[in-house]
């Protein structure tokens, strides 16, 4: 289990006990999905490993496997320290794009103008999909700071628009690959 999704659940679980299927969600409501890398199918398994490792407390066994988790004292300590690395952290973003980007000078001109004009085209897609998912989590009540993992994606795919729109006109002058 990454130290993301560790960090996603202890944090959840600071409002109080809940379920595994409340966790999920709740990471759902927040599209935790989508700018953390989240196995939903892992939740289940990480809570009960937390749990062993007295980072969390089992407070109820229900039916159904609907075992209620809280937060431990040490599972707050955990929280905080992994949380502070996450701010101090910066680590490269893996974008199979950068991988296709290194290899750009294998396409012919019109097959990378095709590609670069495709990307633009989803990337303007995806932008608006986000906007309007920030207006659907407002709608639902989600909380105000979740809408900034979203605003900070639309942002990096922003950039990456804005760079794809200014490289085509290099490439249609001629100076890249």
């Amino acid at each position: 289990m990454s130290s993301s999704t560790r960090v996603l659940l202890l944090g959840v679980l600071l409002d109080g006990p809940l379920h595994g299927y409340e966790v999920r969600r709740r990471l759902e409501t927040w599209g935790a999905d989508k700018w953390a890398s989240v196995a939903y199918g892992s939740i289940y398994h990480g809570l009960g490993r937390m749990a062993d490792e007295g980072l969390l407390r089992r407070v109820e066994e229900g039916r159904g496997g609907k075992t209620v988790y809280e937060i431990t004292e040490a599972g707050r300590a955990e929280f905080a320290l992994l949380l502070m690395n996450h701010w101090w952290e910066i680590k490269p973003i893996v974008d199979p794009f950068q991988v296709a980007l290194t290899f750009m000078n294998r396409l012919s001109p019109a097959d990378l103008t095709a590609a670069m004009k495709g990307r633009a085209v989803q990337l303007r897609a995806s932008v608006g999909m986000l906007d309007r998912a920030i207006a659907a989590k407002r709608a639902h009540d989600a909380p105000r700071h979740v809408d900034e993992t979203l605003r900070l994606n639309a942002a990096q795919l922003q950039a990456q628009l804005d760079w794809i729109e200014e490289a085509l006109e290099r490439v249609a002058r001629g100076e890249l690959p």
